[in-house]
């Protein structure tokens, strides 16, 4: 074969490579938010699916090149199998625990969670293996760094298309129709028939779901509008409600305000503004300005386009589309009254598996940083509906400890309650002063913003589901013939990948604390930090050698200043100055642990086994965060130390029978 034609094929495997790693990540991204919308379990769980894709895509990368082919050749069909079964069998489950409060919809509809959550994940294995066999392929054909190069120039197309398809508000059938042409350009001509029919099918769903009266998307939910009732991912949220109902006696929009006579409420923030109720009370009790706080534009606009009093129109009202807790640290203003107006998520942020979306509205640091917002006379009021008891006593314990007295709590119905605190005992006028049920619960904190789980432990749903996640990839490995010993003697992959997931996470975790828990700013993260690996790559394959120990040195170093520096003191930084502390933290870390596995995948004598050892790994790393609901967060710093600890000391008898490379050598098949 002529010089010239090596080229060429190698200019198309890279290519290609690139788009099959794109489509890995925007299905995986894609499959999160969509199953997360239509089985509202999975809205709780949303690293069900990612563990399901890190366990799919490690197989087809561990999968011999000889092997598997027939993956290849059906891989659109799982995929629109999958779409089918949810839209044929939307499920709605009614989870309850005396561990962890779930909120979840009224009635439960469709196949048992039993047989749906299963299929759902072993649906998801089946897809990402198929396409990680597409990328595997490619993947081995190149040499090693110029592979995980091109793979991740395609991870971050895929992510940053995805980041602008929910920017844009993009409905499903948008996501169907990209996938659908990448996975036909990836299939080749061959393949056309056997693609076109199942991915026809899968669009077709889509498109039908798309075309129901009243869905929209935002970047969080999927809402179903039926006037005055908005439901998002299956479970209504909330009522639009005119302002007569909003004022009567017994509602609940108005006992921040009856509870608190002597307050001017001139300056108002609410906190969780949605379609606008609490807005319209505010403006009828005489508020001056309005802070209207909401995460989500399309809630927001659909208030501003059907709520009867037109709240959003008055010129008292200003909104600000961020979280409520980053909106906080950012203004200076005071008010007369704060409150927190049903912000229940229902949803999770996207690759940090146990925190919400409000989680951080809810802990001490919150409720202290609310109280220093208010004028000298101010009052803070939280309502909605608790659930449980221990609930309502952890955020009213809070209060006491915050404000040094116990709150009004003024109940509707069963656990559903109106929690307000003045600045004195003088600023709040109480029917009825809280009284605990029983123990109070310890108050949730920044480091552990868990406020809907009881005590500090794993709940053993979440142990069972593990459990049978780890089973499911041990079985997966040995019927599809992967040898185990390919693993094995990848053990200091497998343990950089546990390590390498958990450090995301926590950046995650720590970004969403800093700067808000909205889509944008974990978009920004994850992208950030594919550029930091890509830059390690970079800088890798311009060094002819590394000094894996100084390397090694340089990530225990930005380790340990991670775990030195609390999260407190870098928040406490003017924005610009928090930004650069944040990513310095964050990203050091990254780039040097990058580095160190970058060197190791050049040197290994199987770079695309290495790379799948490595992503069961991440899938282990998954599970590991877990952890954070009985240590904290700050605390799997420990935890990742611990692993890239054991990824160096592996390595030192795993290496040793790495052959070099060259980075130069193109291995084509003819």
């Amino acid at each position: 074969m002529k010089v010239s034609e090596v080229g060429q094929i190698d200019s198309s495997v890279r290519w290609r490579l690139l788009l099959a790693s794109a489509t890995m990540l925007f299905v995986e991204l894609a499959l999160i938010r969509w199953a997360g919308a239509n089985v509202v379990h999975l809205s709780y769980f949303s690293n069900f699916i990612l563990l399901g894709s890190f366990l799919g895509i490690g197989l087809g990368f561990l999968i011999p090149a000889a092997r598997g082919q027939w993956l290849k050749r059906w891989a659109p069909v799982p995929l629109a199998l999958l779409v089918v079964l949810v839209r044929e069998y939307p499920v709605q489950v009614r989870q309850s625990s005396s561990q962890v409060i779930y909120f979840t919809s009224v009635k439960t509809t469709g196949l048992p969670e039993w047989v749906t959550l299963p299929a759902v994940f072993l649906l998801t294995a089946v897809i990402m293996t198929a396409i990680g066999k597409i990328a595997a392929d490619y993947f081995r054909r190149l040499p090693s760094l110029d592979a995980y190069r091109y793979d991740l120039l395609g991870s971050l197309t895929g992510s940053v298309s995805f980041a602008l398809l929910s920017w844009l508000r993009a409905p499903s059938v948008v996501w169907g129709v990209l996938a659908a042409a990448a996975l036909l350009i990836l299939g080749g001509r061959r393949n056309t028939l056997r693609y076109g029919i199942p991915l026809t099918a899968m669009v077709a769903a889509l498109f039908v779901e798309t075309m129901t009266a009243g869905i929209s998307w935002s970047p969080y939910y999927k809402i179903q509008l039926a006037d005055p009732l908005i439901s998002v991912n299956g479970i209504p949220h909330q009522s639009i409600a005119p302002l007569s109902a909003l004022l009567q006696e017994n509602s609940p929009y108005r006992q921040a305000y009856d509870r608190t006579p002597g307050n001017p409420h001139k300056r108002v923030l609410v906190i969780g503004a949605g379609n606008g109720n609490d807005v319209a009370v505010a403006l009828a009790n005489g508020a001056e300005r309005v802070d209207a706080v909401e995460i989500d534009p399309r809630l927001q606009e659909i208030g501003a386009q059907l709520h009867p009093a037109k709240p959003y129109d008055d010129p008292r009202v200003h909104v600000h589309i961020n979280d409520g807790r980053a909106f906080l640290e950012r203004t200076n203003t005071r008010y007369d009254l704060v409150i927190l107006a049903l912000p229940d998520s229902l949803t999770l942020v996207a690759g940090a598996s146990n925190l919400r979306l409000e989680s951080y509205l809810f802990t001490q640091q919150a409720f202290e940083a609310a109280r220093d917002h208010l004028a000298p006379h101010g009052a803070f009021a939280m309502y909605n509906y608790y659930r449980t008891s221990w609930l309502v006593d952890r955020f009213a314990g809070t209060l006491d400890d915050v404000y040094g007295h116990a709150p009004c709590m003024t109940t509707f119905g069963r656990n559903a309650a109106v929690l307000v605190a003045g600045m004195t005992t003088a600023d709040q006028s109480c029917e009825q002063i809280w009284r605990p049920s029983g123990a109070v619960p310890a108050a949730a904190s920044d480091d552990h913003p868990f406020p809907y789980l009881l005590h500090r432990n794993i709940p053993t749903l979440y142990l069972g589901v593990l459990g049978a996640i780890l089973l499911v990839t041990l079985l997966s490995v040995r019927l599809t013939g992967v040898r185990i010993r390919s693993v094995v003697r990848y053990t200091d992959m497998f343990l950089l990948g546990a390590a390498f997931l958990l450090l995301e996470t926590k950046n995650v975790i720590n970004f969403a604390l800093y700067f808000g828990t909205t889509w944008l700013v974990n978009a920004l993260v994850f992208i950030g930090v594919l550029l930091a690996v890509l830059a390690g790559v970079e800088v890798r394959r311009r060094l002819l050698r590394v000094n894996q120990l100084l390397l090694q040195l340089l990530l225990f170093g930005a380790l340990a200043v991670a775990w030195l520096v609390p999260a407190h003191a870098v928040l406490s930084l003017p924005f610009a100055a928090r930004l650069a502390a944040a990513i310095a933290l964050a990203f050091a870390p990254i780039f040097c642990a990058n580095l160190i596995f970058s060197d190791r995948l050049a040197l290994a004598p199987d770079p695309t086994s290495a790379f799948g050892a490595n992503l069961l790994g991440a899938l282990t790393g998954g599970a590991l965060e877990y952890l954070a609901l009985v240590t904290g967060y700050q605390a799997l710093l420990l935890v990742v130390a611990l692993l890239y600890l054991g990824a160096c000391v592996a390595m030192r008898f795993t290496g040793r029978a790495a052959t070099p490379v060259p980075d130069d050598t193109v291995a084509v098949n003819r």
